[in-house]
Order: structure tokens, then C-alpha cells, then sequence
């Protein structure tokens, strides 16, 4: 009886999943429908069972992971960055305080989060980056990270500020549909997906047009050194796949066949102690799976969901979990030794 009970229990643990609690933003975007997609194929495959919490605040939800309260958490990568250093909304925390959690984060698959971009409605007649001195322009909530980069971006490429060169909108991401359908501002600086629903919501309302960055701005020594910062990267695509990914409404102007923009980045994030089996199931099984994850939704080509170098190593203090890095690696993807952490 003894030898038949050890025997039940042995079979029992060899196939018993791992309860994880994990952390994300709403439904709608990249960061949320990748630890969706995770959550899913770890119960499909006996993984583990994991608990999503959506529409959570990323600045508490990864200072949750850090401190061993989640297991899992999606953020955008300038948040472990703030936190490193105990600034923004972490400044409570101390620089000392704020580096000891940021170091316990360990990435274990990429996303975008939005790329950011000018646009306007056709009967705007906007002429482009060129054309909005004295323009009014929605880019963004009244705070945060989205609101500084689209101010940054706006400045780097035509000298302008908020409140000098044009008059600058914000609100709540709410209310940031209504906003742009209404016609208020006269050209939009956002964080985007191609397509995202704010897009196609817009295009309801009348076509639209959207502008690369110049290529010279690009490729400037300001733009390369401001989309290498914690939490941005480059971004291109074919100007061709970029308007039949948008369809007829859309139209987008680039002086040759690439558009420019930035991108937001960040990832899934899992606290350094997790059990090196464990992460390295759920990477390859959410690895496995990617053409699955991709078809999920119209953004799934253009979001970096299979770019696990996207804006690491650098300022970026985020590295990956070497079990994290080994399945990426064992499934052909390139990781650089400067994007995993030691042990």
C-alpha cells in the first residue's frame, strides 16, 4: 500500500502544473494579449495554471514581481528603468531601494507596445511634419511616458514645443477615440499599432494619412540617440505592407519605400528566482506557438512579439532569465550575451 501511495504521488507531481499569478493592461493591446496568449498555452499544454489580472497599473505590477507579490507582469521597459534608479513613480522608493527591486526583473518575451507616428484626417489638409506650426495636436493623456516621447518627437523633428510652436491637447486614453473622431486637434502624435483599434475606430470617421519620419531626422544623431533610451527603439516597415496592412482608409507618406517611426517596448517580466524548468517551458511552449499568438489579432505582424533583442542590452537595465534566453536560442532566435543575466 505504502509503495502504491508513493507511486500515485510521484505521477501526481510529475504532471501537476505550477499556480501562477500574473499582471497586465487592459484588452486591446500587445501587452495584453501576450500574457493572455501565455496563460493560455500554459494551461494547454499542463504548464502551469496561470491567474491574469487585467487593466492593472504596470507601475505597481511590476514593484509586485520585484518583490515576490506576482509572478508574472507585462511593462513597458522604461518603468524597470525609472524604478533602477528610484525616480518618477518610484521616487518613494530611493535610489537604493528602487536598484535592489529593479534587479530581481527578468524578461522573458518582448512586445511593442505602440509606435509612435503623425496622422490626420484627410480633410484636415495637413502637409506633414512641415505643416504644424500653429496647428493643434493631440498627443497624449495629460502625463506619463506617452505624452514626454511625443513631445520629444515633435521637437526633435521640426524644433517646435508644446504651448510655442503649436498648441499641444491632451486626455485620458478613454476618451482619446471620441477626441480624434470629433476633429479638435488637427493632427494626432500617438503611440500606435498597425492596426490597432483606436486606428480603425478613427478611419470610421473619414481617411486618414500618416507621415514617416524624414529619413534624415531618422537617422540623426538626436533621433538615434532619443529612440535607444530605456523603453524605445527604432521602427521601420515597407511602406507597401504598411498601407495594405491598413487597408483603403489609410494612406502614408515616406520619401522613399520605408516608413520611420519609434517604438514603445518593453516585455513579460518574472521575478530572477523563478525555477529555471518553469521558465524555460513557458518560453518555448509560448514560442512554439507564435504564428498562433500572431493570428490572434490584426497587429500581431508589427508588434515584436517574436524580437527579443528589441531595445535590449544598452540603458536598458532589464535582462532576460537564462532559461528565458536558452529556449529563444533553442528555437533558432539570436540573443546576445549582453541581453541575459548572469546565473
Amino acid at each position: 500500500m505504502v509503495a502504491a501511495a508513493a507511486a500515485i504521488t510521484l505521477a501526481t507531481g510529475a504532471h501537476a502544473q505550477a499556480n501562477l499569478t500574473a499582471e497586465t493592461a487592459s484588452p486591446g493591446g500587445a501587452v495584453h494579449l501576450s500574457p493572455a496568449h501565455l496563460t493560455e498555452i500554459a494551461g494547454t499544454k499542463g504548464i502551469a495554471n496561470i491567474q491574469l489580472a487585467d487593466g492593472q497599473t504596470l507601475t505597481n505590477s511590476i514593484q509586485n514581481v520585484a518583490e515576490g507579490k506576482t509572478d508574472i507582469a507585462g511593462t513597458p521597459y522604461i518603468l524597470p528603468f525609472l524604478m533602477s534608479r528610484g525616480v518618477g513613480p518610484y521616487g518613494s522608493l530611493g535610489a537604493e531601494k528602487g536598484a535592489e527591486l529593479a534587479g530581481n526583473l527578468r524578461a522573458i518575451t518582448p512586445v511593442t507596445l505602440g509606435i509612435f507616428f503623425l496622422f490626420a484626417y484627410d480633410a484636415k489638409g495637413i502637409g506633414g511634419w512641415d505643416d504644424i506650426e500653429g496647428r493643434t495636436i493631440y498627443n497624449g493623456p495629460p502625463r506619463g511616458g506617452a505624452l514626454t516621447n511625443a513631445r520629444s518627437m515633435i521637437q526633435i523633428i521640426t524644433g517646435l514645443k508644446d504651448g510655442e510652436g503649436y498648441t499641444g491637447i491632451q486626455t485620458n486614453w478613454g476618451q482619446s477615440g471620441a477626441l480624434i473622431a470629433s476633429g479638435e486637434p488637427d493632427a494626432i502624435v500617438l503611440p500606435e499599432l498597425f492596426p490597432g483599434s483606436r486606428l480603425t475606430t478613427a478611419a470610421a470617421a473619414g481617411k486618414m494619412t500618416g507621415w514617416s519620419m524624414p529619413k534624415e531626422i531618422y537617422e540623426g544623431e538626436a533621433m538615434q540617440k532619443y529612440m535607444v533610451a530605456p523603453g524605445s527603439a527604432p521602427f521601420t516597415m515597407n511602406v507597401d505592407e504598411l498601407s495594405e496592412t491598413m487597408g483603403d482608409d489609410w494612406s502614408f507618406v515616406s520619401e522613399d519605400d520605408t516608413f520611420r517611426a519609434f517604438a514603445t517596448i518593453g516585455g513579460n517580466v518574472v521575478h530572477k528566482d523563478m525555477d529555471d524548468t518553469l521558465v524555460y517551458d513557458l518560453v518555448s511552449a509560448y514560442v512554439a506557438t507564435m504564428d498562433d499568438l500572431k493570428a490572434k489579432a490584426p497587429f500581431g505582424n508589427s508588434v515584436g512579439f517574436d524580437a527579443p533583442m528589441q531595445g535590449m542590452c544598452g540603458a536598458n537595465p532589464v535582462k532576460y532569465h537564462p532559461a528565458a534566453a536558452r529556449a529563444w536560442r533553442d528555437a533558432g532566435y539570436e540573443v546576445d550575451d549582453c541581453a541575459v543575466a548572469d546565473g
